[in-house]
């Protein structure tokens, strides 16, 4: 199944710019604009392709390579799950590149790292955020080895942890081929989705995110596609545009 989402791109800087100030939470701002129900469409249809399985409570979302928008379609379809009475966490899983702390406005000195180096507990690294319904936990400072930190027995406690206080779980997880922290991340949850950003990724890239998906036994719910739009939507601010269709 895939989603697709048309957007007005932004500069080759999107990637740094969202480290910086955080991606658009339209479904914050502006609940009822188009945008916004494109996600909620979104929320809904991991939903439906999850329900065939025995749970699906940690969702993680990826992309093949970097400024694809995973960060955006995680934070935004974790906004729509906290809107719908859902008690969620959001996850930076990201620790080369995060962004949750821009979004929400975290300071970022502890979070994911701190608890799986031992120094913090996941209790104490939780924050709730400007929306209700949902925390987050950022990344924390980004550390030497995240691999061998996402691949560690103390991620295994901090989701298993994360599975008894929230509903749902939300994974920011870091590209397929930029790093391989995901193939660490797979077996600990229970569906993948993957952003495509259709005027960027190579064909030939997303077979073998696929294929990495695959082999480290990932259940794929499906894609969230971003397509470059001709005309953009003038009438939001943010500057994107969005469309929705889907595909069995």
């Amino acid at each position: 199944m895939k989603w697709s989402f048309d957007r007005v791109f932004r500069s080759r800087k999107e990637n740094q710019e969202s480290q910086k100030n955080g991606v658009m939470l339209v479904t914050f701002a502006e609940p009822k604009h188009v945008v916004a129900e494109q996600f909620r469409t979104v929320r809904t249809n991991i939903e439906f392709a999850g329900a065939a399985q025995d749970k699906c409570q940690i969702v993680m979302f990826t992309s093949s390579a970097m400024s694809e928008g995973k960060s955006t379609v995680s934070a935004n379809v974790a906004v729509t799950w906290a809107q719908a009475g859902k008690r969620v966490l959001l996850i930076d899983a990201d620790l080369r590149r995060p962004t949750v702390n821009a979004t929400f406005r975290k300071l970022n000195l502890d979070g994911v790292t701190t608890v799986l180096t031992g120094k913090d507990s996941v209790s104490d690294v939780v924050e709730e955020t400007f929306v209700d319904n949902l925390s987050v936990i950022t990344s924390g400072p980004v550390p030497p080895n995240p691999s061998e930190l996402l691949n560690s027995k103390r991620m295994g406690q901090l989701l298993d942890w994360a599975r008894e206080k929230f509903d749902i779980v939300v994974l920011d997880a870091p590209p397929v081929l930029a790093a391989s922290e995901v193939q660490a991340l797979v077996p600990k949850t229970d569906g993948v989705v993957v952003v495509v950003n259709m005027g960027k990724t190579l064909k030939g890239d997303l077979k073998r995110t696929v294929e990495v998906l695959k082999l480290a036994e990932a259940r794929i719910l499906g894609s969230v596609e971003r397509v470059k739009e001709k005309h953009g939507d003038k009438g939001y601010g943010y500057g994107y545009g969005y469309g929705y269709s889907s595909e069995k």
